[in-house]
């Protein structure tokens, strides 16, 4: 398994590992009452499993199995394979910190961060479909 496939799937089982950690507070905050913070962190945990463990998932297998680009770069560019999994996860630890931080004490510096968080993210999904779509191909 390549570095990056290897990379991208210990990172999404971490963050698998964090949602399931952060569910369990929110269960546990609907039983009894929290700290602000906790009710504050429902949309991190979705995107801790929608963008830290599914995406990360899809994206390290694809990189992994998905058809051979071509002999020279079976897997197309490593470069932009790393600036993918960097930019995804800055966007998704920006996210994770600003997004909460911001609900429950707003403050306009903080709120910049949501948008640079989603404009990370975006940039890592059209590198990573840049990068893979030559390997979509028929036979």
């Amino acid at each position: 398994m390549p570095p990056l496939a290897r990379a991208y799937i210990k990172t999404g089982m971490l963050f698998f590992a964090a949602s399931f950690v952060l569910g369990s507070l929110l269960l546990l905050n609907a039983a009894v009452t929290l700290p602000p913070l906790v009710g504050a962190l429902q949309p991190t945990y979705f995107h801790l499993l929608m963008v830290g463990w599914v995406t990360q998932l899809i994206f390290g297998v694809v990189f992994w199995m998905f058809p051979r680009l071509s002999r020279e770069q079976p897997r197309g560019s490593e470069r932009l394979g790393w600036l993918t999994y960097y930019s995804l996860n800055a966007g998704l630890l920006l996210r994770l910190i600003a997004e909460p931080w911001n609900t429950v004490a707003p403050n306009p510096i903080i709120a910049w961060l949501l948008p640079l968080s989603a404009l990370l993210q975006l940039i890592a999904a059209w590198v990573f479909v840049a990068n893979t779509w030559g390997r979509v191909k028929g036979k």
